[in-house]
């Protein structure tokens, strides 16, 4: 008889591949972030949102890294990191035409509910990624989805943000920069710093957030779910926020790794089980786990 631990492994078997994806475009912005796109058709076809991926950054580097999954089109992936060791240095310097072995997808995606289709989407730095793959997976699978997207970082943000034409009156006219990406597939988006930059709202993403929520009535808050991607304490205040409103949410975490495939333990976290606290892998796992069940 396998055990329950046994089966959830085995359910990754077949569903991972290795691949010599081509570099076909490489972004560069402030701070040493870069986003990548990468042809990997294996990787593409089966990632989902939450998906992540193990990459060799360089020949002379024995250990990967992970990095989450930002869009998937047609047989690409994008990737977006920012520079923050020796390994990701040398993958910045990659270029296009350049080979870079990718191992992927990996992990438990996040789990999307039609009978809640007001998705809050809450990213925080190299958080935001996930958030973005959501938003393009619901606009390519249209139905009833109401998704809007509050994005914060304390360094400048990954891409030249404008100001909305899309209408948020649970927040004030001055805060209107958004994400272009999500301006032009129709979804709402603010974002969030301390760092004073203009059209943004100066706070956390939690606070922005917690505006739109207490506007929302208890019929709009009962199709509402919550998700999250970002710093362990701006998801802690994320699934505190959940919980203040009653509502269910979703969280991806980041951990350090070392093989992403579940066999070394090393990202390890504390989840509350039906059987009492456990000890569960982020890679395999998750990354994606009900906040509500994460041990803070």
């Amino acid at each position: 008889m396998k055990t329950a631990a046994q089966k959830k492994a085995q359910q990754n078997r077949g569903t991972i591949f290795i691949e010599n994806g081509s570099l076909l475009k490489v972004e560069e912005f402030p701070s040493d972030q870069f986003i990548m796109r990468i042809r990997s058709p294996k990787c593409a076809a089966a990632a989902r949102p939450g998906s992540f991926v193990h990459v060799s950054c360089d020949e002379t580097l024995p250990m990967r890294r992970p990095l989450s999954i930002m869009r998937v089109d047609d047989d690409c992936i994008e990737i977006l990191y920012k520079i923050v060791g020796d390994g990701l240095r040398w993958l910045s310097k990659k270029r296009p035409g350049d080979s870079i072995s990718v191992l992927g997808p990996i992990g438990q995606p996040f789990q999307l509910h039609a009978e809640r289709p007001n998705t809050l989407l809450i990213g925080g730095g190299v958080g935001i990624p996930p958030m973005v793959f959501i938003a393009d997976y619901l606009r390519q699978n249209p139905s009833n989805w109401n998704p809007i997207a509050i994005l914060g970082s304390e360094i400048p943000f990954p891409f030249a943000y404008r100001a909305s034409t899309l209408a948020t009156p649970w927040t004030d006219d001055a805060v209107n920069a958004t994400m272009p990406l999500f301006e032009e597939w129709g979804i709402p988006c603010r974002l969030a710093t301390l760092a004073g930059y203009s059209g943004c709202y100066d706070g956390y993403v939690t606070e922005l957030a917690d505006r739109w929520l207490s506007t929302l009535s208890a019929g709009e808050l009962a199709k509402t779910e919550v998700f999250g991607c970002g710093p362990t304490p701006m998801l802690k205040a994320v699934a505190e926020l959940a919980a203040n409103y009653d509502l269910p949410c979703q969280v991806s975490l980041e951990e350090f790794m070392a093989c992403a495939v579940g066999g070394c333990a090393g990202c390890a976290v504390k989840i509350e089980t039906p059987n009492g606290e456990a000890m569960q892998r982020v890679c395999v796992d998750g990354p994606v786990f009900d906040a509500s069940t994460v041990v803070w």
